[in-house]
């Protein structure tokens, strides 16, 4: 793909979320995510092989088909209600089928199955786009209608836990891995948007961040699955020695970033005396934390077979690192100390 393509490409990505995240229409909202879509398809397919070529094709079928039911819901509230504000969406009926398209765009479960799939005919500069910038706009769309039906998604948010930690499981493909991670952290988010949207949005940043130094790592190493992963260690030692920390970080351990927002989910979900759902959440991120303990233990515990090409790599001087990789990186590790600051200004 020639630069001036690539150049329009990203900013019709760009363009679009930003059309919706500004929008407070229902049609202009519907507009920009089809703007994002339509932008982010030849980037899917740039490279030429039938499995890229897959991926598009799923993509696009998924992404008409949310779009589509997404219309259909704000013209089916605009009918009953008078109303095309977002944040006048009251009908139950409509609010509850508006609420399926978006999580069908972000990758949420019950609709999650073509997520892992199209993540795996990727390369992984593109699956850090579609992990990560994708779902914005789909989700702050949710932010302004999540008052209306939290019954629904906690549910979503339930069973989107427990299928991203079960799915990722006997997995090793690393995309696919970090597709059914995606699940899970968007379970933990739903679970939560109801009670406290500053923390959604504490969560989905600490997310964001955590995923983006998870990807880049990958490539790095020109990893894409877990046999890829023992020889890291011949082409950046010092990075393949801090990964286990993002990975595990990922999982939610302490003292490490994702560490906290968990745990101020499970506090307000115990606040809001729903205790049951906390425990029944906290028990589903073991399974998580297994297959982040599996790529870790993958990466730095196992060792190719010592060959002379093996073994070259580290002779040779490396240049791939890069600002946003050591950026990202150091904040999936340390960012812990200034959590409570960071959500006492998010509340504002």
């Amino acid at each position: 793909m020639s630069p001036y393509t690539l150049t329009i490409m990203i900013f019709g990505i760009g363009l679009g979320t930003t059309i919706t995240l500004m929008s407070s229409h229902w049609l202009l909202a519907w507009m920009g995510l089809e703007i994002n879509t339509l932008a982010m398809l030849p980037l899917m397919s740039q490279h030429n092989h039938p499995r890229a070529v897959q991926a598009t094709t799923k993509y696009f079928l998924t992404q008409a088909t949310a779009a589509a039911m997404l219309l259909f819901a704000s013209t089916t509230n605009a009918w009953i209600t008078g109303e095309w504000a977002i944040q006048q969406m009251t009908s139950l009926i409509p609010l509850t089928m508006i609420t399926m398209p978006l999580t069908l765009k972000i990758g949420l479960a019950p609709m999650h199955s073509w997520l892992p799939e199209v993540l795996q005919g990727l390369d992984l500069n593109t699956g850090l786009i579609m992990s990560t910038w994708q779902k914005l706009a789909p989700f702050a769309l949710l932010l302004q209608i999540q008052a209306n039906n939290p019954t629904l998604l906690i549910t979503l948010g339930l069973l989107s836990t427990l299928v991203g930690g079960w799915g990722g499981m006997n997995q090793t493909q690393l995309r696919k891995i970090l597709a059914y991670s995606s699940i899970a952290h968007l379970g933990w988010m739903m679970l939560i948007l109801p009670f406290s949207p500053s923390l959604t949005l504490i969560t989905f940043i600490t997310y964001i961040i955590m995923t983006c130094s998870t990807f880049m790592i990958f490539e790095i190493n020109k990893a894409t699955n877990i046999n890829m992963l023992a020889t890291s260690w011949a082409k950046a030692p010092t990075l393949t020695s801090l990964t286990p920390l993002v990975l595990l970080s990922l999982g939610g351990l302490p003292p490490l970033t994702g560490f906290m927002p968990k745990w101020l989910i499970l506090q307000e979900l115990t606040k809001q005396e729903l205790t049951t759902t906390a425990t029944f959440v906290a028990m589903t991120a073991l399974l998580s934390l297994y297959f982040y303990l599996r790529l870790s233990y993958a990466m730095t515990l196992t060792m190719a077979p010592n060959n002379l090409p093996g073994t070259i790599p580290w002779r040779l001087q490396f240049k791939s690192f890069s600002m946003p990789l050591a950026t990202t990186t150091m904040a999936s590790i340390t960012l812990l100390p200034i959590m409570p600051a960071m959500s006492t200004l998010l509340k504002l």
